[in-house]
């Protein structure tokens, strides 16, 4: 058996890289975490831009809007479900409570709900935006 002095460095190399290892996983793991927000909110604000683009082009066409309406909310929901950051989370539900609040079952309501979208589609991205920063 060897005496402990000749162990003590390779016992404190091995310590020193189990800490260093460490540290850098708990690195690893919060950029990864930085990244899926960064993406998630991408992701969010695309949602809001694509529903508002769908739904003025539907302004003729109530079925297909309210399903637009509803696929938006839906989106919004499931990525308020799967957000790791609170924040992003409220402001996403926010958001698909408005829509799913939004009616386009006549020309009329087709109408009403095209230009909320268009004139609230803005504040919401700038909401979802917000929760990222």
């Amino acid at each position: 058996m060897r005496p402990l002095p000749r162990r003590l460095p390779v016992l404190s190399a091995s310590a020193l890289a189990a800490v260093l290892f460490t540290t850098g996983c708990s690195e690893i793991q919060e950029v990864s975490q930085g990244i899926d927000k960064a993406q998630q909110c991408v992701q969010a604000a695309g949602i809001v831009t694509e529903m508002a683009a769908k739904v003025g082009s539907l302004v003729n066409d109530p079925a297909e809007m309210e399903k637009a309406l509803n696929d938006g909310a839906a989106k919004l929901g499931t990525l308020a479900d799967e957000a790791a950051n609170t924040t992003l989370k409220e402001a996403a539900d926010g958001v698909a409570k408005d829509l799913e609040g939004l009616n386009a079952t006549s020309a009329n309501e087709a109408v009403d709900a095209a230009q909320k979208v268009a004139t609230d589609s803005v504040q919401w991205t700038q909401q979802l935006a917000g929760a990222c920063g």
